[in-house]
């Protein structure tokens, strides 16, 4: 019969599960800021990927909650489709937008990186983008359910 651990050994492995995530948050923020960097050095335009079907109905119920507040979902993918897209960091570097490459309009004109449709997308670093933003919001900021 196995011994239950003691508070203390269970405190010390809480501690270091907590250490572990932090370290792994700090790789895939340091990651994405290359990736920005990166993608920012060649100042070229990307070529808009789409959406995925899920963001695009998460974005269409936002316009309907919040009309008014920022610019409609299907105009932004529209500009995107025509101007294409950049990437670019929030002023303290702790967010990244995609936006159509004729706006500066973080709060108006925004897409954030994991609603990129991956499929399309011909640019390695980008892809990379996507799916490192993906997996930060899946494993470290997923609301649970209750």
């Amino acid at each position: 019969m196995e011994k239950s651990k003691s508070h203390l050994e269970k405190v010390v492995l809480n501690q270091e599960s907590d250490n572990n995530i932090e370290e792994e948050r700090r790789i895939i923020a340091e990651k994405i800021l290359e990736l920005v960097e990166k993608i920012n050095e060649s100042n070229e335009k990307l070529p808009f990927p789409g959406v995925h079907l899920e963001a695009y109905s998460e974005m269409k119920k936002t316009d309907d909650e919040y009309s008014g507040y920022t610019t409609p979902t299907d105009e932004i993918i529209e500009r995107c489709e025509k101007e294409g897209i950049k990437v670019i960091l929030s002023k303290d570097a702790s967010n990244v937008f995609v936006l159509p490459a004729g706006s500066d309009d973080i709060e108006m004109d925004s897409i954030a990186p994991h609603q990129l449709a991956i499929d399309t997308v011909k640019n390695e670093d980008l892809a990379e983008l996507i799916r490192l933003t993906k997996k930060r919001k899946l494993k470290f900021f997923k609301t649970s359910s209750k």
